[in-house]
């Protein structure tokens, strides 16, 4: 599957699956090859984002806001072709959605309060500030906002 058809398919199908297909896209191209937790910490980020309202109102609009999320950084035309990756991803999204529609008091928060993850290898960005929340796999968790 390409990312491009993906997305645009996202923009045909009814919100929850929509939403359930952007971040499942989002968990795949950010950390397929993360341990579980490290995915459903991906995932429940972009989640907060979408609570927040800063980037938008629904799932793939938070994921696919400029620069934010690999939905916007990587080209159109990558291919998704782990289908093991796909599926696990797919199955973290419905979990994270799931989650998020309880009242935040009963819900499972894997990286309480982070809004925002960066590689580990990576540069430190300008708004990562202090210590991180927490380390899972190859990303750093912070709470930005």
């Amino acid at each position: 599957m390409k990312l491009a058809w993906l997305l645009w398919m996202a923009s045909l199908m009814p919100p929850h699956a929509a939403d359930q297909t952007c971040l499942a896209t989002t968990v795949y191209l950010e950390a397929r090859g993360e341990p579980v937790i490290g995915q459903m910490a991906v995932a429940e980020v972009a989640m907060r984002r979408r609570e927040m309202k800063l980037w938008g109102d629904s799932v793939c609009d938070v994921v696919t806001a400029p620069k934010q999320f690999a939905t916007t950084t990587v080209p159109s035309s990558y291919a998704l072709d782990n289908l093991q990756a796909w599926n696990r991803a797919w199955a973290i999204a419905g979990q994270a959605l799931q989650n998020w529609k309880l009242p935040r008091g009963e819900r499972t928060d894997v990286v309480p309060h982070a809004d925002h993850f960066v590689k580990a290898d990576s540069p430190m960005p300008d708004w990562a500030h202090g210590t991180p929340l927490a380390v899972i796999g190859d990303h750093r968790f912070y709470a930005a906002n």
